[in-house]
């Protein structure tokens, strides 16, 4: 596959979940404003534990399908291909209704692990309530996952990425109605809102499964094996060994999909313990447990989105070229994709950090504790896209005893050294909530490191061109922090109301991101990342640049 072709594929992957986690991140500003600080903290509570059962029946599968699937179609075994998605569907939708079922009974149980013995905030049984109601979406979301994961497996990225787009739309209208109505119109209080707020994930789902079955239809991808003529190589591919070969490739997604998202679910069990043995009040503890959980988090989600992007198109690519071994192939995209996350999502990262306080104001309103939580909560975001993309590369690899070893160290240490983290910041005059940032940063950076060299060796893979690359984009970050510092003493960031903060936030945006791209243009950066050789007309600046051996 040509540079392009696969840029073009990661471009339509990731433009859809940027679009999605935009409409997801738009709609908190209305809802933030209906519902008080307790109504979030319920919402975040009910969407910690829906996640955490998610992952246990969702996880892997969709993954494993794409991955699978993509190499059966290297192949071209057209009647494994239809096979091996109704196993998955099956499997997966099993799995999604025990996740129901557990959800309904032990919503109390699960309620009261993760309040713990704070007071004063969202109480078990209304917690509980909202957690029955998010477990419906399990019934749905399971099949939509595996349909999503066969159409990516084709390389049919369009129909994937407009799914993505038809579930969060739907979601967040269903969402943003039923709390208004529950509010305004029939006085059933925050609880339903809630309630209706978290049931909109099902409705959501829904729509967009159906939407793929009438894709399927017009496509001509009606999932049907009869009249597909099956080669002989095909024939001991039986359902027992296609469902046995499904599961052995997605248990290691699974486990690598919870240990990814323990993280979160560390700062969920830990960040209220922590700061109420520490003496903060329940107001500062919710604030920031929602800040990590909830509503940090969706802005983050927006730096976290070109990482989920980029691993949609790079499974199956990889799995292609790994399958037939085309080493130098693999040895480009792995190359290509870390430069191309590293090139948007660290200047992200940094921007949002300097913006914290008018991003936050836009957002939802001015509050001291959440905004010096997020400007160095949203570095993890980076972190995190990047831990992510090198933890699938290794996996379509087929590098999971390495992966699950290293990971598990990892959330070992995450687990263990989370409380202290958060005691010894406090200990120095911070806020303790800086200390889970700081156990997250080191357990996802750090794990992304080794595994990158173990695959360089195994592979026997040349990185020279990344290293280059990384060097170009760490210039053009600086350049940009340094622009940005100066545009400070002239247009400092003062403003305290919604409309202030939009134009502060358009400001500093045009000019950080004019001086990334300028610095980018000039170094040869956006050539490689567009796959165009850009000329560099400023002789001066190129003549540093050589020296600094970051350019020809």
């Amino acid at each position: 596959m040509k540079k392009n072709s696969f840029i073009n594929d990661s471009f339509i992957s990731i433009m859809g979940i940027v679009v999605c986690k935009v409409i997801g991140l738009l709609y908190v500003i209305p809802f933030y404003a209906m519902i008080s600080t307790i109504g979030g903290t319920l919402y975040s509570y009910a969407y910690s534990i829906y996640t955490l059962f998610l992952s246990l029946s969702t996880s892997g599968i969709p993954a494993a399908i794409s991955k699978l699937i993509s190499e059966y179609e290297a192949l071209d075994y057209k009647k494994t291909t239809v096979n091996m998605f109704k196993v998955g569907f099956i499997l997966i939708s099993i799995l999604g209704l025990v996740g129901f079922i557990l959800m309904m009974i032990f919503a109390p149980q699960l309620s009261h692990f993760i309040i713990g013995k704070m007071k004063g905030g969202a109480t078990i049984a209304d917690t509980a309530f909202v957690v029955r109601l998010i477990a419906t979406a399990l019934l749905i979301v399971p099949a939509l996952s595996v349909t999503k994961g066969y159409f990516q497996g084709k390389k049919m990225f369009k129909e994937a990425a407009v799914a993505n787009i038809i579930e969060q739309g739907a979601r967040v209208g269903f969402l943003l109605l039923g709390c208004y109505l529950c509010l305004n119109k029939f006085n059933l209080g925050e609880r339903a809102a809630i309630g209706a707020a978290v049931f909109s994930a099902t409705v959501g789902a829904l729509i967009a499964y159906l939407y793929l079955v009438i894709k399927q239809k017009q496509d001509h991808l009606k999932i049907s094996s009869k009249g597909i003529e099956r080669k002989k190589e095909e024939l001991k591919l039986d359902t027992k060994f296609l469902a046995k070969q499904l599961i052995a490739t997605a248990i290691p997604f699974v486990l690598i999909d919870l240990l990814k998202s323990a993280y979160g679910i560390v700062d969920a069990l830990t960040i209220n313990r922590a700061m109420t043995y520490l003496g903060y009040n329940a107001t500062e503890t919710m604030t920031a447990y929602n800040t990590f959980i909830t509503w940090g988090a969706k802005l983050a989600m927006i730096v976290i989105s070109i990482s989920m992007g980029l691993t949609i198109s790079l499974i199956p690519n990889i799995a292609k070229d790994n399958i037939k071994g085309n080493k130098s192939g693999v040895n480009h995209k792995i190359n290509l994709s870390i430069e191309l996350l590293t090139f948007v999502t660290l200047p992200m990262a940094i921007g949002m950090s300097i913006l914290g306080k008018p991003i936050w104001i836009l957002f939802y309103k001015y509050n001291a504790v959440s905004i010096s939580v997020f400007k160095f909560f949203i570095y993890t975001a980076a972190s995190f896209a990047i831990y992510s993309v090198v933890i699938n590369i290794a996996q379509t690899l087929n590098h999971t005893k390495q992966v699950l070893i290293t990971l598990t160290s990892a959330f070992l240490l995450n687990l263990i050294g989370n409380i202290p983290c958060m005691i010894l910041v406090h200990r120095l005059g911070y806020g303790a909530y800086h200390g889970a940032v700081v156990s997250t940063l080191i357990t996802e950076l750090g794990p992304a490191l080794l595994l990158l060299y173990y695959i360089k060796r195994q592979h026997g893979l040349k990185f020279k061109e990344l290293y280059i690359n990384i060097g170009k984009i760490l210039i053009s970050s600086f350049a940009m922090v340094g622009g940005l510092k100066i545009l400070s003493h002239f247009y400092p960031l003062v403003a305290m109301d919604r409309k202030g903060s939009i134009i502060e936030v358009i400001i500093y945006v045009i000019v950080g991101g004019l001086i990334y791209l300028f610095f980018s243009y000039i170094t040869g950066l956006l050539g490689e990342m567009i796959g165009e050789k850009i000329p560099m007309k400023l002789r001066f600046l190129s003549k540093i640049l050589i020296k600094l051996r970051l350019t020809k």
